[in-house]
């Protein structure tokens, strides 16, 4: 706070910091379970059924499962687990409510296919859309990150135009770099709201159209090559 650093522009440096691999590998975590429930024979069952009080050694297999459990989940999607209902239905709206202030009413409608709308526009509906494409398909193709599964280059590409979607942070965003420029630096905010309302749009529509055209009808899918050799 006393740097002059946004809270906002801070928390997103931390979470860089969030560790987003688990201690154990799945396989790793696979082995530990069926060593445990190995311990529990057919011939316990109706032992297991009558009694509510477990002993020692129950106890402590059914401990070590937990703990593995508990490693195998990352500190990052653990983290984003618990978050996200509060993240989604209350600090979000109140955030886009606090950052809002939109009025454009007495905008020219032909400012959107110029300056600074223009501007934002393409930044959010293009810009964004080859960035999340390109990084992902240079992630999958350096292997340092698998293809989805079930997924293929039309869906992906369908998801990263949905990435145009920016309306709070882009207000957020707009409202840090022209809110403190006097009458022309409001002119601009204004503008950029209105670049961010129409490219969000755009995004949105155009997301929803390419979904529905490269996602499979009914949930059905035709397998992959890779993925018939994994099953094979």
């Amino acid at each position: 706070l006393n740097s002059g650093v946004h809270p906002t522009i801070a928390g997103v440096l931390v979470a860089f910091c969030v560790p987003a691999s688990p201690v154990f590998k799945p396989r790793r975590y696979v082995k530990i379970i069926r060593a445990s429930i190995a311990h529990f024979k057919y011939e316990d069952d109706e032992h297991l059924e009558k009694s509510s009080i477990l002993n020692r050694d129950q106890m402590d297999w059914l401990k070590m499962i937990e703990y593995a459990s508990d490693k195998v989940i990352s500190p990052l999607q653990d983290l984003e687990d618990s978050l996200h209902p509060v993240v989604n239905n209350f600090i979000v709206p109140l955030f886009a409510f606090a950052n809002a202030g939109i009025f454009l009413l007495n905008l020219d409608p032909l400012s959107i296919v110029e300056g600074i709308s223009l501007a934002i526009i393409c930044g959010l509906v293009i810009g964004k859309c080859a960035g999340i494409f390109l990084f992902s398909w240079l992630t999958v193709k350096l292997h340092l990150a698998p293809m989805p599964l079930r997924a293929n280059w039309k869906m992906m590409a369908s998801v990263a135009m949905l990435g145009g979607i920016g309306f709070t942070v882009s207000l957020f965003i707009a409202n840090l770099s022209f809110a403190g420029m006097g009458v022309h630096g409001a002119d601009l905010l204004n503008h950029a709201k209105l670049g961010i309302v129409v490219g969000s749009l755009v995004s949105g529509i155009l997301g929803y159209l390419l979904l529905g055209r490269t996602l499979p009808a009914g949930g059905q899918y035709v397998a992959s090559d890779d993925e018939d050799a994994l099953h094979m």
